[in-house]
């Protein structure tokens, strides 16, 4: 999927939850996009789960 196409599709979504949702779903649905984006990094990075529950096992320490 290239990019473009990915941000067109986070924009609908966005916008969809805007109209039906109003300001609270919008904000609830970009913070779990970013979530997801950043998770997917993670792993295309060469991340792996071990790595990611250390990090989080670390923080809560």
């Amino acid at each position: 999927m290239s990019q473009a196409f990915a941000g067109m599709a986070a924009g609908v979504a966005l916008g969809f939850a805007a109209f039906f949702g109003g300001v609270g779903a919008f904000l609830l649905v970009a913070a779990l996009g970013g979530l997801g984006w950043a998770i997917g990094a993670w792993f295309e990075g060469g991340g792996s789960v071990r790595d990611l529950r250390e990090t989080i096992e670390r923080g809560r320490r």
